[in-house]
């Protein structure tokens, strides 16, 4: 079952970068997401989440259970930002909810493949996602959400 389960995350991972486009060089894209306006900052900062998400997954392969750790927390950074320049811009809360989402079903997968005492960090890295991901929606819906 945890085989499937991996093969099935690595395939989520690698899909995104199957897809022939040329992708940006990570310090490139974090200046490019810090130096952008309000408005354009979300997807730059889901991105650099995104490929942290992908950093992590290998580095859980590989064993290199700090690093793995620092991914995470770079996720969320990351994350809060996309979050912060969505909800202050009100731009983007649809596409930045929705890849807030498939990040923090990606990380529960990739919790169901580790070790008990290694979940807990991703779990609370997803679980912050999640946060976000709602409060987004409160922006999306405010009569709802009252």
């Amino acid at each position: 079952m945890r085989l499937w389960v991996t093969i099935i995350a690595l395939t989520l991972a690698i899909a995104p970068l199957a897809s022939g486009k040329q992708s940006e060089a990570f310090q490139d894209l974090e200046t490019r997401a810090q130096s952008a306006k309000l408005g354009d900052q979300p997807p730059l900062y889901v991105e650099l989440a995104e490929r942290e998400l992908l950093s992590v997954l290998e580095l859980y392969h590989q064993g290199k259970i700090e690093q793995a750790r620092s991914a995470l927390d770079a996720i969320v950074h990351y994350s809060q930002k996309a979050h912060d320049a969505s909800a202050g811009s009100n731009k983007k809360l649809k596409n930045t909810e929705i890849a807030f989402r498939k990040m923090a079903l990606k990380m529960r997968d990739i919790k169901q493949t580790l070790n008990y005492e290694d979940q807990a960090p991703v779990q609370a890295a997803a679980d912050k996602l999640e946060g976000f991901r709602m409060d987004l929606l409160s922006h999306l819906f405010p009569k709802a959400h009252k």
